[in-house]
């Protein structure tokens, strides 16, 4: 949905339109018996749902008929209709997930904060535990590039960096943090593969010596689960849509975050409520 589309008063809309939500079409039909911005949806003539248009002065909340759930986002609207029919105990895998997470002691949420997004090397790195208590935060002279894109994003300068201690004068630090505990992460492939990248410069290369290291701690992905979690169905991707964690882009900040996100899921009743 471009800009003015989503700016625009839905009460203007046609009554009969098609729009594209994920490269396939969705016929929307406003009902005869009403002049309210309300469409019923149709996909290859199946009806998948009505969705409404409230407005409370600034974008219009899209309101799914028959759900809890309203979007600002009329796309995520659409998705929600599109969820498939597993939805409902894959949440509640999740949730039961969530919560296994939260019961365990050693449970610490990481983040990463580095360079670029490319052969990514840290600049700065959290840890947090489950109630939000900050266990590691450290500043890294990353001896890379840091892109101006990057700094745009978190705000941290290479003059913030100058007088900051390398990856491998924290290393112990890490280690003692670490070691035999859970770490969880938000897209956890990117956060683990920058210890990996630091590992194996610090290590000279020896992939082994990384591996042995990374090994002593339990990763987990909380991405994918907040994915199915929201149930956005993607038809082009065949998937549930990945979320963006919405932080500050600071990693204490964003690690304390990702605990209140597997809170939320934790908290999902055994029942789904929709």
């Amino acid at each position: 949905m471009t800009t003015a589309e989503q700016t625009e008063d839905p009460a203007r809309w046609e009554d009969l339109f098609v729009r594209d939500i994920d490269e396939q079409p969705v016929q929307f039909v406003r009902p005869a018996d009403t002049d309210r911005p309300t469409w019923s949806l149709y996909e290859a003539t199946v009806y998948r749902g009505t969705v409404t248009a409230e407005s409370d002065g600034g974008r219009p909340l899209w309101r799914v008929q028959g759900t809890r759930e309203a979007h600002r986002d009329l796309d995520d609207a659409i998705r929600v209709l599109r969820r498939p029919p597993s939805w409902t105990r894959e949440r509640e895998q999740v949730a039961a997930w969530a919560r296994r997470l939260l019961a365990d002691d050693s449970l610490l949420a990481v983040d990463v904060e580095t360079t670029g997004l490319e052969n990514a090397y840290a600049v700065q790195i959290a840890a947090v535990d489950r109630r939000g208590t900050v266990v590691f935060n450290e500043y890294v002279q990353p001896n890379a590039v840091l892109e101006p894109a990057a700094v745009a994003v978190h705000g941290i300068t290479p003059d913030r960096l100058a007088q900051t201690p390398v990856f491998g004068e924290l290393l112990p630090r890490l280690t003692d943090v670490l070691h035999g505990r859970i770490a969880v992460a938000y897209k956890m492939d990117f956060d683990r593969g920058v210890f990996e990248r630091e590992l194996h410069r610090h290590h000279h290369g020896d992939a082994a010596k990384a591996d042995e290291w990374l090994g002593w701690v339990r990763w987990e992905d909380a991405m994918v689960p907040y994915a199915v979690w929201r149930g956005l169905w993607s038809v082009k991707r065949g998937a549930y849509r990945n979320q963006a964690l919405g932080g500050p882009h600071d990693a204490v900040a964003d690690a304390r975050l990702l605990i209140a996100k597997l809170e939320q899921m934790a908290a999902t009743p055994s029942t789904a409520p929709w």
